[in-house]
């Protein structure tokens, strides 16, 4: 069995499901040590670390909230300090509400979806930039939003407060992208479209998956392994030259 190639510490918030917690379990593979961040599921936070562990991994879950900065800021300290060097960061966490006109947006609703769909994000990044930049120390890394088709689609009738803070996500990626390119430290994003996660739930409709899949290109939701392989390659040196990337993860929609 070939030896485990070291890759450094990824720190992935929101990571204890879905998308996050599928990047996780991919990255364990190809010799990083994972942080997982968590909000509330203590137990499948556990469990992703376990399962990273089973890669040969080491691994950490901290439980925290992105629209808090005490908790983002103790994420990364702790990552450093128990993993060792952060050398790559998957901004991941974010929410999604039940699904409604703009009519129904009501302001407690916005101000904490954008609280940590764009916050927590910006929040993250600010982090991701102090450990990885040269200009502060670092010796360069990669950090990924995970974004979403909804960003040019608007999710009109259903959320398009969602859509707008993963649109502000894409301009941060694009903006980063350009303020770190001299720091050794690349900006991508990803952008999922309908995929087979418990999301879909949380804005109130569970069988969305299925009731979209004839309406896709593919005839089919993705799956968050699917998007998992791009992010994480999107991470490697084999995309050394790619920053300020969108990439669409949305089987032709």
């Amino acid at each position: 069995m070939a030896a485990r190639e070291e890759q450094g510490t990824l720190v992935i918030t929101g990571g204890s499901r879905g998308i996050g917690a599928a990047c996780a379990r991919l990255a364990a593979t190809k010799g990083y040590d994972i942080a997982v961040s968590y909000a509330e599921n203590e137990a499948a936070a556990n469990q992703v670390v376990a399962d990273c562990h089973a890669a040969g991994a080491h691994a950490i879950a901290v439980q925290g909230n992105v629209a808090d900065e005490t908790d983002v800021m103790k994420l990364f300290e702790r990552a450093d300090k128990e993993l060792g060097h952060i050398t790559a960061v998957i901004n991941n966490a974010g929410i999604v509400a039940p699904q409604g006109t703009i009519e129904t947006l009501d302001h407690a609703r916005m101000k904490r979806l954008f609280e940590i769909n764009i916050l927590g994000a910006f929040t993250v990044a600010r982090e991701a930039t102090k450990h990885l930049a040269k200009r502060n120390g670092g010796d360069g890394g990669a950090i990924v939003n995970i974004s979403s088709a909804a960003s040019r689609l608007g999710s009109p009738n259903e959320y398009i407060d969602y859509a707008a803070s993963k649109g502000a996500l894409d301009t941060l990626t694009i903006g980063l992208a350009k303020e770190l390119a001299g720091e050794g430290v690349r900006v991508n994003a990803v952008r999922p479209g309908i995929i087979d996660t418990d999301i879909h739930a949380s804005g109130g409709e569970p069988d969305r998956v299925e009731r979209l899949k004839d309406q896709l290109p593919m005839g089919r939701a993705g799956t968050a392994d699917e998007v998992a392989q791009p992010v994480v390659w999107l991470l490697s040196d084999e995309a050394s030259y790619i920053t300020g990337a969108l990439l669409d993860i949305a089987g032709g929609r």
